[in-house]
């Protein structure tokens, strides 16, 4: 491949661009809890990659592990799909079985990400998810809140992660 076509198939799409901040691989720790479980403080690992498809699109994969131990706890892996008017569409399947399917927002300007289910499929008692995403002073901070059978839409994960050189 000479070198023009190779720079031109690793050209992040347009559509992809106000999100390529999140290119890359962010770590750190985060910390969950819910009324119906224990709290508990973990270790992670999220990455962000834009295939060389030259497709629109945002690979994601994220795991989780023991902090003490450094045992695997939670993985999940998908693809975000962002759109030029601001707008999110977003699959993840996790390694529960429970499979997501998102939509929301995004503001290149303020670096925040607001998604909420749309599809929360193949879980007994989950039924509505939302996650926000959001740049500040250079680290990745997010927040899930979920809601079951038994409960509302609230907080269950937190994390603060800092980008991998």
């Amino acid at each position: 491949m000479d070198k023009e076509k190779k720079e031109e198939s690793s050209a992040i799409h347009p559509a992809v661009a106000p999100l390529s901040y999140l290119l890359g691989t962010w770590k750190g720790e985060g910390e969950g809890g819910y009324p119906t479980i224990n709290s508990f403080r973990y270790g992670e690992e999220l990455h962000f990659s834009h295939p060389a498809s030259g497709k629109p699109v945002i690979a994601y994969s994220h795991k989780t592990w023991k902090l003490d131990s450094g045992q695997p706890m939670h993985s999940e892996s998908g693809y975000w799909r962002p759109k030029p008017d601001g707008s999110l569409e977003v699959v993840i399947a996790q390694s529960t079985g429970l499979a997501e399917v998102l939509k929301g927002t995004y503001s290149a300007e303020d670096n925040v990400i607001k998604l909420h289910s749309q599809v929360v499929a193949n879980a007994s008692k989950v039924r509505e998810i939302s996650r926000v995403y959001k740049i500040v002073n250079g680290d990745l901070h997010y927040v899930v809140q979920m809601a079951t059978n038994l409960t509302t839409l609230q907080p269950h994960l937190k994390a603060v992660l800092k980008k991998l050189p």
